[in-house]
């Protein structure tokens, strides 16, 4: 393989980048996708797979796994913020996702969505089909509209299915072709403790896990406040102690149930 070139003329800017969190913000922009390392201890990522088997046990025993199964929920597991295992709403507010997400996204943002999703041992599941994390849409946007961050439970390996992307597809409108596809599909292998972190316009789907352990991951959607929530988390979360932490999980922006809610959340403000 032929080295790098370094050098280069005729160019009148450049992008300068002075750490790992840079370089992913660049990455993101520029290919669609990264890898965040979260900056957990092995305790504490030990301890977040921990909470995500109960958590898991829970919400199957509260809904029944027949009905789960039903409507092909049953691989995964919404809103784990509200489940009351206060580790899941610091996983939301991670202070490295939250750096990464105020260089990549303008303004204020908001989290849509926390939901565990476990791709099964030897068998097909619901992100199984290529997607956008907004689905139904071939628009492509200037500034970043949405972020998708997957926390790795365990490693993502090519033997457990980890996350496919299409690089750089959240620049085009179209999905690309089947040719470009078995061509350029890029498998993201990750650590457990780490984010692969999307622009929710490129491509991806979940892989095949091949292997005989159930591979487990925490997806996380985060975008400007102009998309409603999946489900309105607030309702179902404890109180949060911080003005920034409300207004990254919604509570600044819930809809008002009436013109009288909507007078009433105006008083006072300019």
């Amino acid at each position: 393989m032929s080295t790098v070139p370094t050098k280069a003329y005729g160019i009148l800017e450049q992008t300068t980048v002075d750490s790992a969190l840079d370089e992913a913000v660049e990455q993101i922009q520029h290919l669609g996708y990264a890898v965040l390392d979260a900056g957990f201890s092995p305790a504490e990522v030990a301890h977040i797979a921990a909470e995500f088997d109960t958590v898991r046990a829970e919400y199957t025993t509260k809904y029944g796994l027949e009905l789960l199964q039903s409507g092909n929920e049953h691989n995964t597991i919404r809103g784990m913020c509200t489940s009351g295992h206060d580790v899941f709403i610091k996983l939301a507010l991670n202070p490295n996702l939250m750096q990464l997400l105020k260089k990549l996204i303008k303004g204020s943002f908001v989290l849509n969505q926390q939901n565990g999703i476990v791709n099964p041992a030897k068998q097909g599941y619901n992100q199984g089909s290529w997607h956008r994390d907004l689905p139904y849409q071939h628009f492509v946007s200037s500034s970043v509209l949405a972020i998708n961050a997957l926390y790795c439970v365990d490693d993502f390996t090519t033997a457990n299915g980890a996350t496919f992307v299409l690089p750089a597809t959240h620049l085009r409108e179209p999905f690309p072709s089947a040719q470009y596809i078995a061509r350029h599909a890029v498998q993201a292998e990750a650590k457990a403790g780490s984010f692969i972190v999307l622009d929710c316009m490129i491509y991806h789907s979940g892989g095949f896990n091949s292997t005989d352990k159930d591979r487990r991951a925490i997806n996380h959607v985060y975008n400007i406040p102009f998309f409603k929530q999946q489900i309105n988390l607030p309702n179902s979360m404890p109180d949060v102690p911080s003005d920034e932490a409300k207004q990254i999980l919604g509570y600044a922006y819930a809809e008002p149930q009436s013109i009288d809610a909507y007078i009433a959340s105006r008083v006072g403000k300019k």
